[in-house]
């Protein structure tokens, strides 16, 4: 079963560049979103650049990959994801603000702006949460708030959608991506963290959108069987 055309936000690093590679080892054609062009080594993949904090750009963006793809879109896989760590009182509130706006209210307005599309393909959309959207820790209010809220949002838009487009909530634990740079040592992974391959995590990720019509992997944690953040 080809996986079809799929919109991978995020898809220029970390798991959103893993699963490119997937989606196209697995006879799918990837179309990247992102705020930062894919590298060259990557190969000629259709994108898109959009910052996830601006609904016109997004709209945009995923309008201007579903034309290139004559409207056929099969999938959407909302990868993209920022951190600010701290106290609540530490972080700046534009920074606290932007990690909503990009991991949730991105999240929603790509999967808005591709909905038509996904209709009429009955397609699939994969979401991506975290373990800290089903468990919150000390100095990550705006990360917790935000995959909290993508679950919830994932798990209303399966009741919506049901029948029209499958929804799977995929909730990843740690992986050894760019993601931990630049923080501080405190809210880095420790060096004996074990910690999951972002490649292995995007083969989820297919698993869920080449699922036959009618029949949804609702969510999956997917993790390091060590994972401290999980359950």
């Amino acid at each position: 079963m080809s996986l079809g055309n799929i919109i991978i936000t995020g898809g220029a690093s970390g798991l959103g560049a893993a699963t490119v590679k997937a989606v196209e080892r697995h006879g799918g054609t990837p179309l990247i979103i992102d705020r930062n062009e894919p590298q060259p080594s990557d190969g000629a993949v259709a994108f898109a650049r959009a910052d996830l904090a601006d609904t016109e750009a997004v709209d945009s963006a995923v309008k201007a990959l579903a034309d290139r793809v004559d409207g056929q879109l099969h999938g959407v896989f909302t990868a993209a994801g920022i951190d600010s760590c701290g106290r609540l009182d530490d972080v700046p509130a534009k920074d606290w603000e932007r990690v909503v706006h990009v991991n949730l209210l991105g999240t929603a307005a790509v999967i808005r702006s591709a909905l038509p599309y996904l209709k009429s393909t009955h397609g699939t959309i994969v979401t991506c949460a975290s373990t800290l959207g089903i468990k919150a820790v000390s100095d990550a209010t705006a990360y917790c708030a935000s995959k909290f809220g993508v679950v919830g949002f994932s798990r209303a838009l399966a009741a919506e959608l049901a029948g029209e487009v499958g929804v799977t909530t995929l909730i990843p634990g740690g992986m050894h991506t760019a993601f931990f740079d630049g923080r501080d040592e405190q809210y880095k992974p420790p060096p004996e963290a074990k910690l999951n391959q972002p490649e292995h995590v995007a083969e989820t990720v297919v698993l869920a959108l080449s699922q036959p019509a009618g029949c949804e992997v609702r969510e999956m944690v997917v993790c390091a069987s060590t994972e401290s953040s999980w359950p």
